[in-house]
């Protein structure tokens, strides 16, 4: 009996650890735009729990990596766009690389693999702002890296987004003109370095952007009219993407180039294709691709280095490009699943493991009062409301569209009144709303109780981090003095 229980439990193991060893090499993009971010210290447990272990981030913020501190986890820290130009200063630089990396190499810190210089720096809404100055900020990052001794095992590269090359077929891929030659020293600078191309790719934009493209071809469940190369039938725009880049990098010499996929994923709100049900049906379709190694049909049967975009949405970011940009996670505000995802590939009904001790606010509400007063001018106050917190979840195709005028006005006082933390001031509107604790949700639309804002988590969590700040604090005294 004992050696049987041994045998069970051997083998119990070695399924455990088939499972996850997809997992372990997917990475999370980890943004933190909201107005109300989860603590650090939650985050990272989050994605230990469900054995994440690669994480992307857009800043080196010390209490983001504080938390990351010793956890394991492999971490793209990023320089974002605004610093480049101080970049292309190598003593900034080395500064940058001694705060932000350095302090961080000592056993039990962070494991820091990449350094992203930038973020999508040469997107063509930018208007050619960072085109001259992101190749040689890459190289003084990389040569800071190399001079501090971590070259060899961190490297520089720089996210571009997808509308840096372009083709009418894959085999015909070409770097943009205007980006041409600085691509071209970049893509050559990285092969030199042995670092990687990164690259942020979405389907979803492909079809958000154009009313006619078919829209089974942003998927990977076949199509009935596939893009034709050549020998080679493309059925999906994830591989035709990916392999017009591959096609690029032959053009400027770097076609043996490593391509990293720096974000890749599907909204869940802000636009009529951005639900919760094309999220999974997109993931049930690209994960389980990657844990088999498919590869494109440019780079068969290989490893695809990914991060899905995003962790957690964030009620902060801009919503220039469109409504969605604010429900790219595949977690709610609060660390919660949206739906049910594998990350292992294998599509099993299985639901992400949600965020643990998170805090909330009481469950009060802010809605219209039916009997207020002024209400002739109650669209400015929605107006108002609407300005200062999020109300993407109103527009047309999204998830609270559907509701009347009333139910639209206490949306968008509800979501004001939670960012402001459930101040009683906060929910007046010049005698037009009222607070309730009965709760106005509906079966499609979500009234959010917002969580407690606090700047390194709970009550229960804040003094052990303020003890691992300090004693990070007296280490790197004692390494730098």
């Amino acid at each position: 009996m004992t050696n049987f229980r041994f045998l069970l439990w051997f083998f119990l193991i070695g399924i455990s650890n088939q499972n996850f060893s997809f997992v372990e090499s997917l990475g999370m993009n980890w943004g933190t735009m909201a107005t109300h971010p989860l603590p650090p210290k939650i985050v990272v447990q989050l994605l230990k729990d469900n054995g994440i272990q690669k994480v992307k981030l857009f800043d080196a913020d010390f209490a983001t990596m504080s938390a990351l501190a010793g956890s394991g986890i492999e971490v793209m820290v990023a320089i974002p766009n605004n610093m480049l130009a101080t970049m292309n200063d190598y003593s900034a630089a080395k500064k940058w690389v001694d705060r932000n990396v350095t302090r961080y190499n000592f056993d039990g810190g962070v494991n820091i693999k990449y350094v992203a210089v930038g973020n999508e720096p040469f997107l063509s809404s930018y208007n050619g702002s960072f085109v001259n100055i992101t190749f040689p900020a890459l190289k003084n990052i990389q040569s800071a890296l190399n001079d501090a001794g971590l070259g060899d095992k961190i490297k520089a590269t720089v996210p571009m987004n997808a509308d840096v090359y372009d083709g009418t077929l894959p085999s015909a891929g070409h770097f943009r003109n205007d980006t041409s030659i600085q691509m071209t020293q970049i893509a050559q600078f990285l092969s030199q370095n042995n670092a990687p191309f990164t690259v942020n790719i979405y389907p979803f934009l492909s079809l958000y952007l154009n009313e006619g493209f078919p829209i089974d071809y942003a998927f990977f469940d076949g199509t009935s009219n596939p893009v034709v190369d050549g020998p080679i039938s493309y059925s999906n725009v994830f591989d035709a993407n990916f392999d017009t880049l591959v096609s690029a990098l032959k053009t400027v010499g770097a076609g043996n180039l490593p391509i990293i996929v720096g974000e890749v994923g599907w909204p869940t709100d802000g636009d009529k294709h951005a639900t919760s049900a094309y999220a999974q049906r997109f993931y049930k379709g690209l994960l389980p691709r990657l844990s088999s190694n498919t590869g494109t049909p440019l780079r068969p049967n290989q490893y695809i280095e990914i991060y899905l975009f995003g962790l957690i949405d964030e009620d902060a970011k801009s919503i220039a490009p469109g409504a969605f940009e604010r429900h790219w996670g595949i977690l709610k505000y609060d660390g919660q699943p949206k739906f049910q995802m594998d990350l292992t590939g294998q599509n099993k009904p299985v639901t992400l493991i949600p965020a643990q001790g998170v805090e909330y606010l009481s469950k009060t509400w802010c809605v219209m009062d039916p009997n207020g007063k002024d209400m002739d001018k109650i669209g400015d106050d929605i107006n108002w409301a609407c300005t200062y917190s999020d109300c993407t979840a109103l527009g047309y195709g999204s998830t609270c569209n559907g509701m009347d005028a009333n139910g639209n006005a206490s949306y968008a006082f509800n979501m004001y009144f939670q960012v402001q933390n459930q101040i009683d001031e906060s929910c007046d509107f010049g005698g037009k709303a009222m607070t309730t604790t009965q709760d106005p949700s509906t079966a499609a639309c979500n009234f959010t109780i917002q969580i407690v804002a606090a700047p390194f988590g709970s009550a229960s969590e804040r003094a052990p981090h303020r003890i691992m700040m300090i004693l990070v604090a007296l280490f790197l005294v004692l390494f730098f003095v």
